[in-house]
């Protein structure tokens, strides 16, 4: 049985893909440092596996505290790094912080691998790399733009850091850097799902949480945009599809079927939808009203972007799989969920 060491593990998509890991058979060990996620992740991850992985609230900018929780459970084969702040509205105002968490939590990974003969990383990354891109829909071929943001900064600049770390010395690492469109939607079981501490930075969180009742209305931030109804367009992602391209890649690395030490790949659907699609198709989904207003545009806010899949289609041998319209269900059926518990 591989062991997979997921950083940032009872997050939202983190604790979508420990599950899927654990369908699979691997043997998996968290930390996390618990920053926008709940310890009560565990027990929707060992109601639906009927396992509670080891899971230690660990900072991963903490080398000291990393290097100990790595040598205690040892024989690890392979790495899945999502821990690291990801807002691009608070990387605006806080960009330091984001530097700090991000980059430095990545390169204690990247030191620590060698030492302890961990070879296999998969690398959280965002199609917020891209920028605007100057042709939709986005290949891993399009150029890199500036970042319009702290947070997509401190992607391009950790895929750089991973590049030249498996430059500088090729037998010691292989990654596969996984660079998402939107993940959205929960689990089936309704059991995880996106659960953010205080107010959320997605949209689908407000969505939800404005149907309700938690929040009086949602706001759109734009509706001027060059688009058929003027707000952004984004590639929409089930978050179970996100998770299951984690395994996919892991296997891919441990079963060494590519000669390649370092790839990339596209996670989305091939389709873009805007925000106000969304919405209304949320409403007619699961027949409920979202009030909404629309505000001013958000800065680092990119208009549109959604993903050419084909690569990751054809060479990772993974597809998006969900419907959009599931997808709102089962974001439904989690806040659903969510307001049932918090009577109990």
């Amino acid at each position: 049985m591989s062991k997979v060491l997921v950083t940032g593990g009872t997050g939202y998509i983190g604790s979508h893909t420990v599950v899927e890991l654990i369908n699979e058979g691997f043997e998996v060990v968290i930390v996390d440092n618990l920053s926008n996620s709940n310890i009560e992740v565990l027990d929707g991850i060992e109601k639906i596996t009927n396992i509670r992985p080891v899971f230690e609230n660990i900072d991963c900018v903490d080398y000291v505290a990393m290097e100990n929780f790595i040598e205690k459970h040892g024989g690890i084969d392979a790495i899945i790094h999502f821990a690291a702040s990801k807002a691009v509205g608070e990387s605006v105002e806080k960009p330091l912080l984001y530097y700090r968490n991000n980059l430095v939590s990545l390169i204690n990974l990247l030191q620590l691998m060698p030492v302890h003969k961990i070879k296999h990383l998969v690398f959280s990354s965002s199609c917020t790399v891209y920028g605007q891109p100057e042709e939709l829909p986005v290949t891993e071929r399009a150029p890199i733009q500036p970042a319009l943001s702290p947070y997509g900064n401190t992607k391009q600049i950790s895929e750089e850091i991973i590049r030249d770390a498996i430059h500088s010395n090729p037998d010691c690492y292989r990654s596969i850097v996984l660079r998402y469109f939107n993940p959205i939607g929960a689990h089936a079981s309704a059991e995880i799902g996106e659960l953010p501490l205080g107010i959320p930075n997605n949209l689908l969180p407000f969505v939800t949480q404005t149907a309700i009742g938690i929040r009086k209305q949602l706001q759109v931030f734009g509706d001027d945009y060059n688009t058929p109804d003027g707000s952004c367009i984004r590639d929409y992602i089930h978050v179970v599809d996100l998770a299951k391209a984690h395994v996919v890649a892991v296997k891919r690395m441990l079963e060494s079927k590519s000669k390649e030490s370092y790839e990339i790949f596209n996670l989305g659907t091939g389709r873009g939808l805007s925000v106000l699609e969304i919405i209304k198709t949320f409403e007619q989904v699961n027949q409920v009203k979202v009030p909404y207003k629309i505000a001013g545009r958000r800065e680092g806010d990119i208009e549109q972007v959604w993903a050419d899949p084909t690569y990751a289609n054809e060479v990772l041998g993974w597809k998006a799989e969900e419907t959009v319209e599931d997808t709102l269900r089962s974001a439904w059926n989690w806040e659903l969920n969510l307001a049932r518990r918090n009577k109990n």
